[in-house]
């Protein structure tokens, strides 16, 4: 039992990453079969709205759960959202693409495309997030004066 402790603690950040990755997964997938199935949206655009909110969604599980992130300013907090958003808004490109590549390209179903799609953003999104913006720095153990 102690073993299995010791796993957990080593990678509780991970564990944590693939079980709110998983539900922000889904949150993608809802509002993208909503608009795209359900409301007839164009996939493009359907992609960016699911992805808009799964953002969302994403950036306050990750910052709360999975990174335990803490700042103690105001500006530390507007650095990690800027760098949050500006990170994720590389895996839309790659989001929009192959989607582009699956649906136009290849005359794929829409839905598998994105199945496919999201488990290489997802995969995408983990390591942007731990390297670039839930990574310890000074800046988010500052004092209050910013």
């Amino acid at each position: 039992m102690k073993q299995l402790l010791q796993l957990y603690d080593k990678y509780k950040s991970v564990i944590a990453y693939l079980f709110f990755g998983g539900l922000t997964t889904v949150v993608n997938l809802v509002v993208f079969f909503v608009t795209a199935t359900l409301w007839g949206w164009n996939y493009q655009i359907a992609t960016a709205m699911a992805w808009l909110i799964s953002v969302l969604f994403a950036y306050v599980t990750n910052r709360v759960w999975v990174f335990h992130s803490h700042f103690t300013t105001f500006g530390a907090l507007w650095r990690e959202i800027f760098t949050f958003f500006s990170v994720r808004a590389v895996t839309l490109i790659m989001d929009e693409g192959i989607m582009w590549i699956g649906v136009s390209l290849l005359s794929q179903n829409e839905m598998l495309t994105k199945l496919v799609d999201q488990v290489i953003v997802v995969l995408a999104n983990y390591f942007f997030s731990k390297w670039f913006v839930f990574r310890k720095t000074k800046a988010t153990s500052s004092s209050m004066n910013d």
